[in-house]
């Protein structure tokens, strides 16, 4: 019988719909790696990190609310990062012509996380 990891570390912060909030997640997720001791992939989830968030207060989150980020660390080593929105929809990843300035966030989030996905909260979403 296999075990399932359990949760070695865990930590969450909330931000206003501003711009700022981007540099704050990523500072944020900074500290909590190198606190955690996994520097391994630490450039891959900021840029993750980054274009989640911005994408969340592009698309997202509507005005007067923001975005809770959830950054966990597993037994098995699995760096989960999570950005819940309050906005409707769903996430789809676009598909950018090449003279298109952008679009591109979720194309990179699907490339250099190992896995993503979308999940419905209420209200709103969490990539």
């Amino acid at each position: 019988m296999n075990a399932q990891p359990q949760l070695l570390h865990s930590r969450e912060a909330f931000y206003r719909r501003d711009r700022r909030s981007v540099r704050l997640a990523r500072d944020f997720t900074r500290e909590a790696l190198t606190d955690w001791g996994t520097p391994e992939r630490t450039d891959d989830v900021l840029l993750c990190v980054s274009e989640l968030t911005t994408n969340a207060l592009l698309h997202g989150v509507p005005p007067g609310r923001g975005f809770l980020l959830q950054l966990t660390l597993a037994t098995d080593g699995v760096l989960r990062a999570e950005v819940h929105d309050s906005g409707p929809g769903e996430i789809r990843t676009p598909d950018p012509g090449p003279e298109t300035e952008e679009g591109r966030g979720l194309l990179i989030v699907a490339v250099v996380a190992d896995r993503w996905g979308v999940g419905e909260r209420c209200p709103g979403k969490n990539g």
